[in-house]
């Protein structure tokens, strides 16, 4: 009887400590999970499922790594903001699977997605063909962002600078240049390092300065 009390009291007790910490890291749903944040759920369910079946043991010792990793985790996503290459490292980065109506074959090879799963995912949208897409990405998390031709043109924001670096293939779609880019900078007293994020649409240029000022060219 005492056991029974005791792996119920341990069963409430980590129910509320899991929710708290799940709470201070800040996530929504498992979909939204990045590969540090899906081991560390993974590390903290195996350490409460052995601390509730292992009543002997002070309930400290899954206290005190659970508390260690959720302060990596806030250690690794805090140097991950302003850092792209461990963004990159940690995260991977989207894949193209289509460009312009047609489909990435290698790329889809590389990350092991199937062309079932992308009719799948088509259908899913409501896309009868690949030609009617214009970019497919399969994002970091599994998902697959998919851009009809219908919807890509003027007034769809474009991305020229993510995070300090210039995307030279964006430019390319748009006819423009790095010059022209680096340009509208130096005008706004900018570099490209200043730049936070930086989007063309509907012919004009929008910044977002890191300190979050917005300028319109």
């Amino acid at each position: 009887m005492k056991e029974i009390i005791a792996v119920l009291s341990r069963t409430i007790f980590f129910y509320f400590f899991v929710m708290l910490v799940f709470r201070i890291m800040g996530k929504r749903e498992v979909g939204q999970l990045g590969v540090i944040d899906l081991i560390v759920s993974i590390l903290i369910a195996e350490l409460v499922a052995i601390s509730i079946e292992n009543t002997q043991d002070t309930i400290f010792l899954t206290i005190v790594p659970i508390a260690a990793l959720v302060f990596l985790e806030l250690f690794l996503a805090r140097v991950a903001l302003k850092s792209k290459r461990i963004r990159t490292f940690f995260g991977g980065k989207p894949s193209v699977i289509i460009e312009k109506g047609k489909v990435n074959y290698k790329e889809m090879v590389r990350q092991r997605y199937t062309i079932d799963d992308l009719l799948f995912e088509l259908r899913q949208k409501g896309i009868k063909s690949i030609e009617s897409v214009e970019y497919a990405l399969l994002e970091t998390n599994g998902k697959l962002s998919i851009f009809e031709r219908k919807i890509f043109d003027k007034n769809y924001p474009m991305p020229l600078i993510v995070d300090g670096e210039i995307q030279t293939s964006t430019l390319k779609k748009i006819k423009k240049t790095t010059l022209w880019l680096e340009h509208i900078l130096r005008k706004n007293m900018l570099t490209k390092e200043d730049v936070f994020y930086c989007f063309y649409k509907g012919y004009k240029l929008f910044i977002i300065k890191r300190s979050d000022l917005l300028i319109s060219e």
